[in-house]
């Protein structure tokens, strides 16, 4: 069986590459020894003749996980749409929009309608990318809301010491977004000062968790002696994750990692979609706005999940069961086309 797998292309991000490989690693547990062939989501919207020959060899095609539906990849070429052959699935994907980022305009959405048209299945990441859909014009009982690829990233054994002591995992997005010069001071003070508690009346030792190469010009800012940086592949970085007791982060899939290893996290959000996986998770209390981070909120925040590890760990653990189910669900239903 031949799968052609479009998904965003961004090897540099390690949350990109992390759903890449968690989507193929569910559909090769789902029909065995698959050949998945790689394709950017870019192929959507330049409407290559040779892009449409390839994909058309394929038995199935699935789009996503991941971001897809983004300013920078949109508009899709709906005429490159309407002559792919097999059938199409959308798989786990999500809606982006910054904070202070433009909504999308109409040719955009007019071509991601025209792709979730030609979709034999539709799932998505969270209720906030359903919603889009549907104001969009996509009908509501074609969306599964799945949640994301990458919670179930597999895990692989690293071979890096770590402290016996708490552990306490940060991490901050600057990858791209441009609103981050405008709340930078704040967010800085605000580790700091996580950093500095933590360190000196919890004996805590501090690791950033890298998520983009980009982190290394301002992750120093953070006023944190003895800051062990932790830049792994996705599925030992996953294991990480797994070790710290508390994860502080910025990226969504500081989140997404942390929750798929069942440590409690803390997501400083920059877009609407760090919001919508707190909600999805059924823990909004574990969101703060990079608009209204301070710095005793943000410490006042981490002493409570970090006094309740154990009930965060076990309620992880239950939903991520939820989750799963989801999951083999929609997989069970891809067999049908195949």
């Amino acid at each position: 069986m031949k799968i052609a797998h479009i998904h965003v292309w961004d090897k540099k991000n390690k949350g990109d590459v992390s759903i890449v490989m968690a989507v193929q690693q569910l559909l090769k547990n789902t029909f065995g020894k698959a050949e998945i062939t790689d394709f950017p989501v870019e192929v959507l919207k330049k409407n290559i003749s040779q892009d449409l020959k390839d994909l058309n060899k394929a038995d199935l095609i699935v789009i996503g996980g991941g971001g897809i539906y983004y300013s920078w990849f949109t508009p899709f070429n709906i005429e490159f749409i309407n002559k792919l052959n097999p059938p199409v699935v959308i798989f786990g994907v999500g809606y982006i929009r910054e904070y202070g980022s433009p909504s999308l305009r109409k040719n955009d959405i007019k071509s991601i309608v025209s792709l979730n048209r030609k979709a034999v299945l539709i799932s998505v990441r969270d209720n906030y990318t359903k919603k889009f859909l549907i104001r969009a014009g996509v009908p509501n009982k074609k969306i599964a809301v799945i949640g994301d690829p990458a919670i179930f990233l597999k895990e692989k054994k690293s071979k890096i010491g770590l402290s016996s002591k708490l552990k306490i995992g940060i991490n901050l997005n600057y990858s791209g977004w441009m609103g981050f010069g405008k709340y930078e001071k704040k967010i800085i003070r605000s580790f700091s000062k996580v950093c500095y508690y933590f360190k000196k009346y919890r004996n805590a030792k501090i690791y950033y968790l890298m998520h983009h190469p980009d982190e290394k010009n301002v992750y120093h800012k953070i006023n944190c002696n003895g800051l062990k940086v932790i830049n792994l592949p996705p599925m030992e970085q996953k294991f990480i994750y797994g070790k710290m007791n508390l994860v502080i982060g910025m990226m969504l899939h500081s989140a997404v990692l942390s929750f798929g290893a069942n440590t409690p996290e803390i997501n400083v959000a920059y877009d609407l979609r760090n919001r919508s996986f707190a909600d999805f998770i059924g823990f909004p209390e574990l969101l703060i706005s990079s608009k209204k981070i301070t710095e005793n909120l943000l410490l006042e925040t981490a002493i409570k999940v970090i006094n309740n590890e154990k009930f965060y760990r076990d309620k992880f653990k239950e939903k991520k069961e939820k989750i799963s189910l989801n999951h083999q669900q929609f997989l069970q239903k891809i067999k049908k086309y195949v």
